[in-house]
């Protein structure tokens, strides 16, 4: 990984977009701080696409649709898109699987769930979960006590054995059916909202994040960046993104916002 400071001004010159995890990235210690915020706000003042992919629910996807200064939302790894329409007032929802698939997803998800309580000792169900309609998310350090790797890979051999996908972020491991990811629906996004071909124009977007759910666009953006806490997570996450700030969390995310502005003039 390179540092955020060796990221060519050519390059930021070319930037049309920036694409972001939330916890860990954007956020502190579970914080959203003022600086955090205002970067959002400068970004897209400066005429940037400014687009969180997440791993939250759909409740909370909602209301950053709505009242953040952003122009879609991705969430729940992929399993949706949010787009509020300031136009007409309206909230566009777009998602991956039609609301009867999810239901009985949701009844398998539920047994597994079910299996994982009982079988890892201090995991629990996110406490997000009721605002979600796709997936199920076990804390593993977020409102409990934080669990060692071996409980997490268990978390995550337990979604696997049943064909879910599990993927590990900074605080929940998110399990789901589909063959869908963060990548996939940020492809269908910026396609039917933005009519941009990701696979011509990745150059000109850069995503940034901090952990393993975050690898889909690590691999796929040539201009990916971590935050500096993506190295607690050592061999976990692979590939590694391109480059990588010298702050952790949303005072990482914060750097990178500078350095594109700068590169803005």
């Amino acid at each position: 990984m390179q540092t955020l400071s060796s990221l060519p001004l050519t390059v930021r010159r070319r930037v049309r977009g920036v694409l972001f995890d939330i916890d860990d990235t954007l956020t502190s210690a579970g914080q959203l701080s003022a600086d955090s915020y205002d970067a959002l706000e400068r970004l897209h003042k400066a005429g940037f696409l400014v687009i969180p992919i997440t791993g939250r629910p759909a409740g909370w996807c909602d209301h950053i649709a709505r009242t953040w200064p952003v122009d879609a939302v991705v969430g729940e790894n992929g399993s949706f898109y949010f787009r509020y329409n300031r136009a007409d007032g309206k909230l566009e929802k777009r998602f991956y699987f039609d609301e009867k698939r999810r239901l009985e997803q949701r009844r398998r998800l539920n047994e597994i769930g079910a299996r994982i309580l009982s079988e890892v000792h201090g995991s629990a169900l996110a406490s997000d979960q009721p605002y979600r309609e796709s997936d199920l998310a076990i804390d593993y350090c977020e409102d409990v006590a934080p669990l060692d790797d071996t409980d997490v890979e268990r978390i995550v051999e337990l979604f696997q054995q049943t064909g879910a996908n599990a993927k590990v972020s900074s605080i929940h491991v998110n399990g789901w059916f589909g063959d869908y990811d963060k990548l996939a629906m940020t492809r269908i996004l910026m396609h039917e909202c933005f009519g941009v071909d990701l696979d011509a124009e990745r150059e000109r977007y850069v995503f940034v994040g901090d952990s393993p759910n975050d690898v889909p666009m690590f691999a796929y953006f040539p201009h990916s960046v971590g935050v500096a806490n993506v190295k607690d997570f050592g061999d976990r996450i692979s590939p590694r993104p391109a480059f990588i700030t010298v702050q952790r969390c949303g005072d990482g995310f914060v750097e990178v916002v500078d350095r594109l502005l700068s590169g803005r003039g």
